[in-house]
């Protein structure tokens, strides 16, 4: 099932008891983390909330109900992008990635259904008045602040928007990007914008002061379809849409139009704020900010985005997350992009059977990947490769496992890790871009990085003694005992 919008999506979790609607009043000011976190911490990641009337800092309830937890659980992300499993879109993927020319004109036909489904996906112009300017607040009517931004930890340095669509264009190629970048709100109509270097906003954002332009369009979007608010998290390749990328994962094109500096908006966003950000004024210090690191983000210099427009629907519905400690809702994003990008990493490293991400490992810090094993120093080349991937690229730990080692089981994985390896020979130190977020790196966005070699050794890589079998039960037994198993009384 595709859905139009956010409140589609919402009602859907409703209906099929996936959502909790909270009618007491709940302050923007730590009691909604506390709240969620509570509930992303439950195991499989609870239910999504909506809170009703959730408290300003000046205790008055706004308008505006916050939604949090939306896409917390594998159930909900599979829901969210119109499957029953993810899995799904990883097969469409690779249908689509798959270099086999086909070899006959039965072949060229049974073909042609995948490709024609691109051509039904791309974002498509809202014809009307798009439904996110049902109400439109300019310049001195715009107040930011009556939206319901959570301050989430205590040591925050203050309200931060936490699900932001933000909105840029190249201003050489008019090739646009869409971000989730989080905004740290300073006043009615100012917020910082926390643009990492490695991301497209950012790089944007050089171009334009790069050409001494004053004025760089910000549009930001909060809320729409769900596909379209996971597409923005996934690390796309360069170049490529990011609202194609959820025209295809909903089956249908997402319908946009131009704000009045030309960027392609979604027209059933909830909310939307327009304005621009000055590359030549000075930055404005960001943070401390409590991160999916589990520590706060020490303060750092962002621009400021000013916004002169803020329209919104009728029953606009605000959408947040909070990260901190694993597990948490970024954990479900994470992992869904794990499942459907799999297809790609295929593509540049064949040999790749599995990888996994844990959430104690926050993203990039550890990488678990099974390979087909196949010559000596495979494991080496498979971990070089992985850090030429794009933002695989701040991988701190990567570890490699032969093809029959489950990945996505942490405690298996360790364990044949930890049996497989000589440390002196096994580990590789290098260097290389590292996470901004990483605090113990020994530069801003530099440091070092680990391999590990769990896979089994061969001779020629040195390895003269007999290598071990793994313990494993024989299969017919392990059938035999599954059959009496109900008849032996153990509970």
């Amino acid at each position: 099932m595709a859905f139009r919008d956010l409140h589609e999506f919402i009602d859907t979790l409703g209906a099929g008891g996936e959502l909790v609607r909270i009618e007491e009043p709940v302050s923007v000011m730590l009691e909604i983390t506390e709240v969620a976190d509570r509930v992303m911490k439950s195991p499989g990641g609870g239910k999504a909330l909506l809170f009703q009337r959730p408290l300003l800092p000046d205790g008055t309830v706004s308008s505006f109900p916050l939604a949090i937890n939306l896409f917390g659980s594998v159930r909900r992300m599979a829901t969210a992008l119109g499957v029953e499993s993810v899995e799904e879109h990883a097969r469409r993927v690779a249908e689509l990635l798959s270099p086999q020319v086909p070899k006959g004109v039965v072949e060229t036909v049974q073909a042609i259904p995948r490709f024609a489904e691109l051509l039904k996906v791309p974002p498509r112009r809202y014809r009307g008045r798009p439904p996110c300017q049902a109400v439109v607040r300019e310049s001195g009517e715009v107040d930011i602040e009556r939206l319901p931004v959570m301050k989430c930890w205590p040591g925050d340095a203050g309200r931060f928007i936490t699900y932001p669509m933000v909105l840029t264009r190249d201003p050489e190629t008019g090739v646009q990007n869409v971000g989730l970048y989080r905004m740290q709100v300073l006043g009615p109509r100012d917020a910082i914008l926390h643009w990492q270097r490695h991301k497209g906003g950012a790089a944007h954002f050089r171009r334009y002061r790069a050409r001494g332009e004053r004025r760089m369009p910000v549009v930001v979007a909060l809320g729409c379809d769900p596909a379209t608010m996971y597409a923005q998290s996934a690390p796309l390749p360069p170049g490529v849409d990011e609202f194609l990328f959820s025209g295809f994962l909903a089956r249908q094109p997402v319908l946009t139009f131009e704000s009045e500096d030309g960027i392609r908006v979604p027209a059933y966003a909830e909310i939307v704020l327009e304005g621009y950000v000055d590359p030549e004024e000075p930055p404005a210090l960001e943070g401390p900010f409590g991160d999916h690191t589990g520590f706060y983000t020490t303060a750092d210099y962002f621009p400021v985005f000013r916004v002169e427009r803020m329209t919104h629907r009728e029953a606009a519905i605000y959408p947040s997350t909070i990260v901190g400690m694993p597990p948490m809702e970024d954990y479900y994003l994470g992992n869904a992009t794990e499942r459907v990008f799999l297809p790609l990493l295929r593509l540049t490293i064949p040999e790749v059977v599995d990888y996994h991400m844990p959430p104690e490992g926050i993203f990039h810090n550890l990488v678990f990947v099974s390979i087909r094993k196949e010559y000596p120093g495979q494991a080496w080349k498979v971990m070089n490769g992985l850090w030429g991937q794009g933002l695989m690229s701040l991988a701190k730990t990567i570890v490699v496992f032969d093809q029959e080692v489950n990945v996505h089981d942490p405690i298996e994985a360790w364990c044949i890790a930890l049996n497989n390896i000589d440390p002196e020979r096994d580990i590789h130190f290098t260097f290389g871009p590292a996470d901004d977020l990483d605090h113990a790196a020994r530069g801003p966005a530099y440091g070092s990085k680990m391999g590990i070699d769990a896979t089994r050794k061969w001779p020629e890589e040195g390895f003269t003694r007999e290598w071990p079998e793994r313990i494993a039960m024989d299969p017919a037994v392990k059938a035999k005992v599954d059959e009496v198993w109900p008849r032996l009384g153990i509970r």
